[in-house]
C-alpha cells in the first residue's frame, strides 16, 4: 500500500467527518427530527428505526422511569437467546413453583406444581403479560428469579442500557426497578432481531391449556395498526401506561416507546402518532455501491484483490423522504497494496452524504486473501511477463 496517499485521504475524511458532526460507524445515533413536532402525551418517548438504530424522535428519552410490564421485553430476550443457543427448547416442560404461582397483577393463574411447556409460557408472557409465567420461565432458565435478574442486568449493560436497573423479571413495583425510553428501545431492537419471538408478539388471540384458557393481546395496536409487529405493554399506578410498539412498512421497522401516559388510550395514541410520523417522514435506503473496483496487489500470487463492504456494517441509511434523491456515495480505495493481504484487511472507505453533508463512513475491505509470492515465484512471474511481451 502507498501509505502517504492513503493516510492523507483517511485523515482528511476523518477531519471532515468530525467537523460535520455526523454519524460515525459505532457512534451513538442522533435524533433526525426537530423536537415537539409529534403530538405526544407521556413522560418520555422515543422512536427508533430498528435495523440501523437511528433515533427519529425523542422526548426525555434518558429519564429513569418505572417500565411496568415492558420489563418483560428483557425477560423474553433472555428466553429466546436461551432457545436459540439450544440451552432450552420450546417443548421443555416447566413446573410452576409456589413463588411463581403467587404473583399478582396480570397472570395466567398458574398453580403450584402445574406443568406447562416453554412455548405456552412464552406465549403467556408475550400475549397476556403473565407475571406468573415470566417468573416460571426465569426460574427454569436460571434456577431462581434472583439469578435471572442478575442476567437481565448484565445483558442490559451489554446493550448499553445505562439508565436501567432491574429488580424483578415481570415489572411489578419494586424499589430500584427503573429504565428509560431509550434503553427500552435498545432491548426491543435486540429482541426483534430474533425471528423466534415474532411468532408470539404478533398474536392477537390464542389459547393455552388445550384451548381451555383464552389469551388476548394487551397491545391493541396489533389489532388495528397497519403493519404492527409487536411488542409489549405495561401499566401500574406508579408507572402509568407504557408500551414498546413496533411496526413494519415498506421494509422499514420502527420501534415506538412510550412511558408514563395517564391512560391506556393516550399510550396507544402517542405510539400511533410516533409511528405515523416515522413512516410518513422517513425511509430506509440501500446505499450500497453498484460495483467496487479491485485493488492491484504487489508481489502477490494474484495481481489484484476484490473489494467488498464490511459485513458487520449494514449499508443502509435512514433519511428524510424528501432527501432520498440527494444521497451520494464516494469510494476511496488504496491505489495498490503489497502482499500478503488477508481477507478483511481494510482497503478504503465508503463515504455517504445527504445534501452534500457527510453522514456516515463505512470500511471497504479485502474480500479474499492473497498470499505473497516466494523467492522463486517472483522470478517465475518475471519470466512469464517477459515471455508475454515477446
Amino acid at each position: 500500500m502507498k501509505p502517504n496517499r492513503f493516510a492523507k485521504q483517511s485523515l482528511a475524511a476523518a477531519l471532515s467527518f468530525v467537523a460535520l458532526l455526523t454519524l460515525a460507524v459505532g457512534a451513538a445515533p442522533v435524533c433526525l427530527a426537530a423536537p415537539n413536532v409529534v403530538e405526544t402525551s407521556a413522560k418520555a418517548c422515543v422512536l427508533m428505526e430498528r435495523e440501523t438504530g437511528t433515533i427519529l424522535y425523542s422526548e426525555h428519552e434518558h429519564d429513569e422511569l418505572e417500565p411496568a410490564s415492558v420489563t418483560k421485553v428483557m425477560t423474553m430476550l433472555l428466553t429466546v437467546e436461551a432457545l436459540d443457543s439450544g440451552a432450552i427448547s420450546m417443548e421443555d416442560t416447566v413446573t410452576a413453583s409456589e413463588y411463581a404461582s403467587s404473583m399478582g397483577g396480570s397472570q395466567v393463574y398458574l398453580k403450584e406444581g402445574e406443568q406447562m411447556s416453554v412455548r405456552d409460557l412464552l406465549k403467556s408472557v408475550a400475549v397476556a403479560s403473565g407475571n406468573d409465567a415470566a417468573v416460571a420461565l426465569a426460574e427454569y432458565i436460571a434456577g431462581s428469579e434472583t439469578a435471572f435478574v442478575e442476567k437481565m442486568n448484565a445483558r442490559a449493560q451489554e446493550l448499553g442500557m445505562n439508565n436501567t436497573h432491574f429488580a424483578n423479571c415481570n415489572g411489578l413495583p419494586a424499589e430500584g426497578h427503573y429504565s428509560s425510553a431509550y434503553d427500552i428501545a435498545l432491548m426491543s431492537r435486540a429482541l426483534l432481531g430474533h425471528d423466534t419471538i415474532r411468532e408470539f408478539v404478533s398474536i392477537w388471540m390464542d389459547t393455552i391449556r388445550d384451548g381451555t384458557f383464552q389469551l388476548s393481546n394487551t397491545n391493541k395496536l396489533i389489532y388495528y395498526y397497519d403493519g404492527a409487529t409487536g411488542l409489549k405493554t405495561g401499566s401500574t399506578d406508579a408507572a402509568g401506561c407504557c408500551i414498546s410498539a413496533s411496526a413494519l412498512r415498506e421494509g422499514m421497522e420502527l420501534i415506538a416507546v412510550v412511558l408514563g401516559s395517564k391512560t391506556s388510550a393516550l399510550r396507544f395514541s402517542t405510539a400511533k402518532n410516533l409511528l405515523n410520523y416515522g413512516f410518513g417522514g422517513f425511509a430506509l435506503v440501500d446505499v450500497s455501491p453498484e460495483a467496487l473496483p479491485p485493488v492491484p496487489v504487489l508481489l502477490g500470487k494474484a495481481d489484484e484483490v476484490a473489494v467488498t463492504m464490511d459485513g458487520k456494517e449494514a449499508c443502509r441509511l435512514v433519511t428524510e423522504r424528501a432527501k432520498k434523491d440527494s444521497i451520494t456515495t464516494r469510494c476511496e480505495l488504496a491505489e495498490e497494496v503489497s502482499a500478503p493481504v488477508a481477507a478483511g484487511d481494510r482497503l478504503g472507505t465508503l463515504s455517504i452524504a445527504v445534501d452534500g453533508k457527510l453522514v456516515k463512513q463505512m470500511p471497504l475491505i479485502a474480500a479474499e486473501s492473497v498470499e505473497k509470492l516466494g523467492f522463486y515465484g517472483v522470478f517465475e512471474r518475471f519470466f512469464q511477463r517477459m515471455a508475454m511481451q515477446e
